[in-house]
């Protein structure tokens, strides 16, 4: 129990400081930023005021939140103004306009709009843990914009807790929300998809694996097949688990990669949390799942603080990224194809693919790791 309540206090010191994210509505933002449109859906409860809280609801609700991405800013970075404080939309991440929908033919309407601008390319993201409904929206404004992601971005917002000791009570939210993670595929493709890239990141991870094995359990092949992509970023997953999800799901959809570096703190405190030496995206050995159809890519190099979403966070890491006009070519099944779009270091066991990415200024002066 002393083990459990030290990783605890760590957990909290390592994200209690952090400010919190806020959504604030300013439509003359739209004229300063560039805006992105972020289509939700949400197992969040919506409350009386129309916010969507930590509360689960057994019910899929949908919207569309327009966010403004300032001009004044570092790739990876987001801020927003502080409550009380005065919003500058050149500098803050700001709401321009926002819609719940009635129902959900309404939803696919406006997203099938915007899948016809996108060619019927659209990416799903599940945030991770301790992740409130603004930062989550924000989030994955930012990581389309940076990383230039095809296709229509789609939100899929659990009730996490958003509180640094929420962790149980978000693992349990995770699978609460995993049929909802199967229903909105299924409307997306409705809407006109003709491939979706599937992100998600830390806890969601789990979350997004689940929803695969229940499609694969059910006989659910229009999910599986309209899958262009799964990505999953720092994943808080049990390499064990993920083996067996792995293994009900099938041949997993293509391609599948996974973001991580054993200097993940947060993935270290999880570890500790449940008496294992690491996480699915703190991997030290790769050959633990050398055997399924994966590429892992070790970002240790770029990391800098908790580690824990470096994807998003690192510039020189979404320079390198944002080197690929095409995200899904770059992981075709070709090897060289890959290695000619996202240099570094390729070691090969079995399947599964250990790609060490490099700065750019490495790759360059020809620096090996």
């Amino acid at each position: 129990m002393g083990r459990r309540f030290t990783v605890a206090v760590c957990l909290v010191a390592l994200v209690a400081c952090t400010p919190r994210g806020m959504v604030t509505l300013q439509p003359e933002a739209a004229a300063v930023g560039e805006v992105e449109q972020v289509f939700i859906a949400t197992t969040r409860r919506q409350e009386q005021d129309g916010s969507f809280g930590t509360h689960r609801s057994e019910e899929v609700r949908f919207a569309r939140y327009d966010v403004s991405i300032p001009p004044n800013r570092g790739l990876g970075d987001i801020a927003w103004p502080r409550r009380g404080g005065v919003a500058d939309p050149a500098r803050h991440f700001l709401t321009t306009a926002q819609e719940v929908y009635q129902t959900t033919p309404a939803f696919q309407k406006d997203l099938a709009r915007q899948l016809a601008l996108a060619d019927g390319e659209a990416v799903i993201f599940v945030h991770g843990y301790n992740t409130n409904f603004a930062e989550g929206v924000y989030r994955i404004a930012q990581f389309a914009h940076d990383l230039q992601l095809p296709g229509a971005v789609v939100l899929y917002s659990w009730p996490s807790a958003a509180e640094p000791l929420g962790y149980v009570y978000d693992r349990d939210s995770a699978l609460f929300a995993r049929d909802g993670l199967e229903s909105l595929i299924h409307e997306v493709a409705r809407a006109g998809a003709k491939r979706i890239l599937l992100v998600a990141h830390s806890m969601g991870s789990g979350l997004t694996m689940e929803a695969l094995r229940n499609a694969a359990i059910r006989g659910d092949k229009q999910s599986l097949q309209v899958l262009g992509g799964v990505m999953l970023i720092s994943p808080d997953i049990d390499v064990d688990v993920f083996r067996e999800q792995s293994r009900a799901i099938g041949p997993l959809p293509q391609p599948f990669v996974i973001f991580g570096t054993e200097r993940d703190k947060f993935l270290r405190l999880s570890a500790a949390l449940t008496g294992q030496a690491e996480r699915l995206g703190s991997l030290r050995d790769v050959t633990r799942v050398a055997d399924l159809d994966v590429s892992f890519y070790d970002v240790g190099v770029f990391a800098e603080g908790s580690s824990h979403f470096v994807m998003g966070d690192s510039p020189a890491l979404i320079q390198l990224m944002s080197r690929i006009s095409d995200i899904q070519g770059a992981f075709e099944n070709d090897r060289r194809v890959r290695l000619g779009l996202l240099p570094g270091v390729v070691l090969t066991v079995q399947n599964a693919t250990q790609i060490v990415l490099r700065p750019l200024g490495q790759v360059a002066s020809g620096v090996t790791r």
